[in-house]
């Protein structure tokens, strides 16, 4: 058997934190996740998908995360039912987060325009030094070089 979930999306909303009765720290957040097709009118859709997360890794995202943010999440699938008040069977299903990666810095989440957003987070790694974080252009490694560039076949990849 196999249940496994790894998805990459921004936030919908801030994430919540609560304890449980035991002491421990649970999380909630809302991922929006595009749809890899458009619609008839050219659209791209999404999906909205409830996440839990647990102990140190919920502080964290509450702490380091906001509405808009890029992330990663691992875990699992999991349904779940419950009575509400009015007596009415309410049926939930929700990644269980084994880990939330943060895709992007801090300073640059939720900011500006989301799409570019997610390209740039992608083509730019992530550095934990003071270097600024506009758009550059990819380096050429070939910028220098003058006529045809000599490679054997047996250098390729393919």
């Amino acid at each position: 058997m196999l249940n496994r979930v790894v998805l990459v999306g921004r936030l919908t909303r801030d994430p919540e934190l609560r304890m449980s009765q035991s002491g421990i720290a649970v999380g909630n957040f809302n991922l929006a996740v595009n749809r890899p097709f458009t619609d008839r009118n050219g659209e791209r859709g999404a999906d909205f998908i409830n996440c839990v997360v647990f102990r140190k890794q919920a502080e964290n995202v509450k702490n380091f995360v906001q509405k808009g943010s890029l992330v990663g999440v691992d875990g699992r699938l999991q349904s779940r039912s419950y009575e509400n008040k009015e007596g009415q069977r309410v049926y939930v299903t929700e990644v269980v987060c084994d880990s939330v990666q943060f895709l992007e810095p801090k300073n640059r989440q939720g900011s500006g325009n989301q799409a570019n957003h997610a390209a740039e987070s992608y083509s730019e790694p992530y550095n934990s030094g003071n270097q600024s974080y506009g758009s550059r252009e990819p380096e050429n490694p070939f910028a220098n070089s003058t006529g045809n560039v000599d490679i054997s076949e047996d250098d390729l990849p393919f």
